[in-house]
């Protein structure tokens, strides 16, 4: 007589619930603190902006007292001129329309090709129709996304490293803008997509490294801009030659609210020159996973002595594609190697990555696509500088 193995119904909801309390743990480990996170940095730069409003009101409420009070006792209007706009306003002025230079001099940086806020357009489009669109325009775009003035000699040679996974969307829309953007610039540019690919959790630094050692084979490149996929320039005199500090390009993300997160923010488009990104060792390996990457880069241009300088005013203004996809994981060992910067800026960079690359060129990128691991990017247990606890890849 067959026998069956009958669960009690509630025994088996029990198992249920635990299944289900289980998931959504492992869920809100690794997956909702980056969205948690992204929501926090929306709240602090809404309550900055909260203070900044506050502060305008109140000095033009303010403007309006001593102005009432003065016209009161005198008959006339107050003559001082309140300045209540943003203390960084752009002063800037750019060459008049018509202004001539010569092929053998260097490319002004303020040209009037130049025209300040970008027709923004975030519908999605093909990569195909965006190429065509682009040749169109300026047939003189080379293979791999090369591109060089002719009517002057450019002031940067700048290679756009992008590292990528799985954003296909979002690519033809950045091309659409930002080609366009350093064309009216007379910046010497190539573009590079670092694509990561295998199961590892993306590595956004890594993929940066690979790019800059990938780019340097190719030209004597003097300037990295290091450019996330989904952020897109609104303004063209955000100039994306660099400087004589590490520079910080997107400033004011409109998730964000178009407000600094906090002081220390360096995400989304930062450049620096060969020479700054070799001497900081370039990015940190070891951060797997969403977020505190750019922290240590922070971190990095701080203890190598730099500064960071960002955009004046509304240059510095950026739009975030929206995404249709899952975010990447959160890296939950970013804090621990955050506190370790310092001892292992020399340790783990540019110094200790190896890499093999399949690299192939398009018309308007060149494309790298890498398998990463831990173990291509081997960090040493101890050395003379470092602090305990004991220096792993992971963190923990």
């Amino acid at each position: 007589m067959r026998t069956h193995l009958k669960l009690p119904r509630r025994s088996f909801l029990g198992l249920l619930f635990l299944f289900s309390l289980s998931t959504s743990a492992l869920y809100f480990i690794y997956s909702a603190p980056g969205i948690v996170n992204e929501y926090l940095f929306m709240v602090q730069a809404r309550s900055i902006q909260i203070k900044e409003n506050v502060r305008s009101i109140g000095a033009q409420v303010l403007e309006q007292v001593v102005r009432g009070a003065y016209s009161s006792v005198n008959g006339t209007d107050y003559a001082y001129d309140f300045d209540i706009s943003e203390p960084y306003a752009q002063t800037t002025t750019y060459l008049p329309e018509g202004f001539t230079y010569l092929p053998n001099q260097r490319c002004p940086e303020r040209l009037p090709s130049m025209k300040g806020p970008v027709d923004m357009n975030m519908s999605e489009i093909s990569l195909e129709d965006v190429e065509r669109s682009l040749l169109e325009e300026d047939g003189s775009l080379g293979s791999g996304g090369h591109w060089k003035p002719q009517d002057c000699v450019p002031r940067w040679k700048v290679a756009i490293l992008v590292p990528f996974r799985n954003r296909h969307e979002h690519l033809p829309i950045l091309f659409r803008h930002l080609v366009p953007a350093l064309q009216r610039q007379r910046i010497q540019f190539g573009f590079y997509i670092i694509e990561q690919v295998r199961n590892e959790p993306f590595n956004r630094a890594m993929l940066f490294n690979v790019g800059f050692k990938e780019a340097m084979k190719d030209l004597d490149w003097d300037c990295m801009v290091f450019h996330d996929v989904d952020h897109i320039l609104e303004n063209d005199h955000n100039y994306y030659g660099c400087g004589d500090m590490p520079r910080h390009f997107a400033v004011k993300l409109n998730k964000y609210y178009y407000m600094l997160p906090y002081n220390e923010f360096f995400g989304g488009v930062s450049g620096l020159t060969v020479e700054q990104f070799q001497k900081i060792n370039g990015f940190p390996n070891a951060f797997w996973g969403w977020g505190g990457e750019d922290d240590d880069l922070w971190n990095r241009v701080q203890f190598a002595g730099y500064s960071v300088s960002r955009p004046p005013g509304d240059l510095g203004r950026y739009m975030s594609i929206p995404h249709h996809h899952r975010g990447e994981v959160q890296f939950l060992g970013r804090y621990t190697l955050l506190r370790q910067s310092k001892e292992r800026q020399g340790l783990d960079g540019l110094n200790n990555l190896v890499y093999i690359p399949q690299v192939s060129r398009r018309r308007l990128y060149t494309n790298v696509t890498v398998n990463l691991s831990r173990e291509l990017a081997p960090v040493a247990d101890s050395a003379p500088e470092a602090s305990e606890p004991r220096l792993t890849l992971s963190g923990s």
